[in-house]
């Protein structure tokens, strides 16, 4: 008995069979894959769209996106264009953020601290300058001066009110060494002198000049940014320091100056200056000495010893 094997041919048309079920599974999957991936496509597109559409009616309402703000000149040459790019500028730019300060602000405000620090400073020194003075004149000067750098104390304080900070001051290391000389000229002059007058003169106007700097370049600084109220104030006191300065100038030239030079010896320039004089007459004096000498010896006639 023959056993029942499956021709070749069979196995064959199986194996065929197989294959075509594979192959028509594969090419579903990749119909299905491209048909996903065109859909993908399809959606994409279509997001592009209507958000080249959302875009497209955001320009037609005025509001571009930053970035083609920026870019575009005209409208930063515009009048409110300029301001919106100002305003944003300030705001992200490397300031930092919008409630932050600008280097500028951050030096001026630095300043006011340093002036309200060294009128504090001098309001202590002025009353010892004035008990060390020998003149009434010069004490009522720095008498007035006290009473109007206590205004200039609360002027400052109005400034800080207008920037809404608050009054403080941070050592000024310029005034704590015009305070420290003050004390030395004190110490190192005679009580009573005009000489210690003209010092204290002196001392104070370095104090005159570095607050007429000061709140000159803060005026400045004021009307720069704005601060129109803030400059008013500063340049009140901008000019009563300028006043100060000249009443000084005046006292010392009238009348402290003139004294202070009776005071004393003669100066060491003057000591000098005679003793060089007196040298070279002493060398005037030995010459007319030898040019005599040689004269008279030229005089003697030759036939002196003839008979």
């Amino acid at each position: 008995m023959r056993s029942k094997t499956p021709s070749k041919s069979a196995n064959s048309n199986k194996a065929r069979g197989a294959a075509d079920k594979r192959q028509s599974a594969g090419s579903s999957g990749r119909q299905q894959g491209s048909a996903g991936r065109n859909e993908s496509s399809a959606n994409g597109r279509a997001q592009e769209r209507s958000a080249g559409s959302r875009s497209e009616n955001v320009s037609g309402r005025g509001q571009q996106p930053t970035g083609e703000r920026v870019s575009q000149g005209s409208a930063e040459r515009s009048g409110s264009g300029a301001g919106n790019a100002k305003k944003e500028s300030g705001a992200s730019g490397s300031g930092g953020s919008p409630q932050g300060e600008s280097p500028l602000e951050k030096f001026f405000l630095a300043q006011l601290k340093d002036i309200y620090y060294a009128e504090q400073k001098i309001t202590r020194s002025l009353p010892k300058m004035q008990e060390a003075a020998t003149t009434e004149e010069l004490k009522d000067a720095f008498e007035d001066h006290l009473h109007q750098t206590q205004r200039h104390v609360k002027r400052l304080e109005k400034v800080f009110q207008t920037l809404n900070k608050k009054a403080e001051g941070e050592k000024c290391e310029a005034i704590e060494g015009i305070a420290r000389e003050v004390d030395s000229i004190i110490e190192e002059t005679e009580e009573g002198t005009f000489t210690r007058d003209a010092a204290l003169i002196i001392a104070a106007q370095k104090v005159e000049h570095y607050e007429i700097a000061t709140y000159g370049g803060l005026v400045q600084l004021a009307i720069t940014m704005g601060l129109h109220d803030a400059a008013d104030l500063l340049d009140k006191t901008l000019i009563e320091e300028e006043d100060t300065d000249s009443l000084l100038t005046e006292i010392a030239e009238n009348q402290i100056n003139l004294r202070a030079e009776h005071e004393g010896n003669q100066y060491s320039w003057d000591q000098k200056d005679q003793e060089e004089t007196d040298e070279a007459e002493e060398e005037d004096e030995t010459e007319e000495e030898e040019e005599g000498n040689k004269a008279g010896k030229k005089g003697q006639p030759i036939y002196a010893g003839i008979h």
